[in-house]
């Protein structure tokens, strides 16, 4: 989730009025932000959908026809909102940075929300996960899986030459074959599993001494 989620996260205070909030979104390029208290945890998400009721009451402060539903009866109410706290809707669905990306999908999908704050163990929000952003990490193909392996792993992490471990990559599953220092293999398997688009690492490594 850490290289998923962006940071850092745009969010309003509780207090922030209906129209900075809509200027907010306008200018950030955004459909939804979280809303914190001082100490940054998320007390719920404001969204386009809570703002256009509430543009929609302005216009019309009476509704065209009667309230039949509970949820049109709910946006209604809250449409007389005048804050972030009193237009947002809580709780907010969040998923936390140490999260899979696909259970985060499935979170995203279950709950039809566009946008995702990512979360401490406090509570505090520390980044932002759209829904493009699982589904393009999701469907990343093999040659990019096997091109951060060699790039981000291989070469930053462990400082290995090019050619000094093979690695292939076929629908998510990674292979690795070589000759490598017996002490580094564990090392070097764990940080592939590590990589959330990765389904399974097979070992054929020599562990040398």
């Amino acid at each position: 989730m850490r290289d998923v989620m962006s940071v850092p996260a745009v969010s309003v205070r509780g207090d922030m009025p209906f129209l900075d909030i809509a200027h907010t979104l306008a200018h950030e390029h955004l459909s939804a932000v979280p809303v914190t208290d001082a100490d940054d945890h998320v007390l719920g998400v404001v969204s386009e959908s809570d703002l256009l009721a509430k543009a929609a009451a302005m216009a019309a402060p009476h509704p065209a026809g009667p309230i039949s539903r509970l949820r049109e009866h709910h946006l209604y109410e809250k449409s007389r909102g005048e804050t972030a706290a009193t237009l947002m809707t809580f709780p907010a669905i969040s998923v936390h940075p140490g999260d899979l990306v696909t259970d985060a999908a499935w979170t995203a999908a279950r709950s039809r929300v566009k946008r995702l704050p990512v979360t401490d163990h406090r509570g505090r929000l520390v980044g932002v996960v759209s829904r493009i952003d699982l589904l393009q990490a999701l469907v990343r193909n093999d040659v990019e899986i096997r091109e951060e392996i060699a790039s981000r792993i291989l070469r930053n992490e462990f400082l290995l030459a090019p050619g000094a471990v093979e690695v292939t990559v076929e629908n998510g599953v990674v292979t690795v074959a070589g000759r490598l220092d017996a002490a580094l293999v564990p090392k070097l398997l764990e940080s592939i599993r590590g990589i959330e688009d990765v389904v399974e690492v097979i070992d054929h490594l020599t562990g040398t001494t």
